[in-house]
């Protein structure tokens, strides 16, 4: 069990860092600047928030949260990990478009091996 939830944690890692990089591609325009009147810091809080908020919010909507992560950057919401069926893909994406300040789902959940 305890090998299960350290790889857990790598994959999540690998995934956080993952998008952390594809994040961080220069798409060739210039860098957005912080909304306006929000320090860094404030952008930062906010997301996290969004990010608590979202978590939370699957996990009272019946998503067995124990190994999906949230992402929220300026209101885009990424759900990435594994639930144990399809049906839990489903709504997860429904109940996290439903979360105040949410703007878009990324849902890139996926079923674990014999819906474990």
């Amino acid at each position: 069990m305890k090998v299960r939830k350290i790889f857990a944690i790598a994959t999540a890692t690998l995934v956080f860092i993952a998008c952390g990089n594809a994040l961080a591609q220069d798409t060739g325009g210039s860098a957005q600047p912080t909304p306006q009147g929000q320090s860094r810091s404030d952008v930062r809080k906010a997301n996290h928030s969004l990010s608590n908020r979202v978590a939370r919010a699957l996990s009272k909507g019946g998503v067995q949260t124990t190994n999906v992560n949230v992402l929220a950057k300026g209101g885009a919401v990424v759900l990435t990990g594994s639930v144990a069926d399809q049906s839990q893909i489903d709504t997860a994406s429904r109940v996290a478009q439903n979360v105040q300040d949410v703007t878009s789902v990324s849902n890139r959940l996926t079923i674990r091996a014999g819906g474990q």
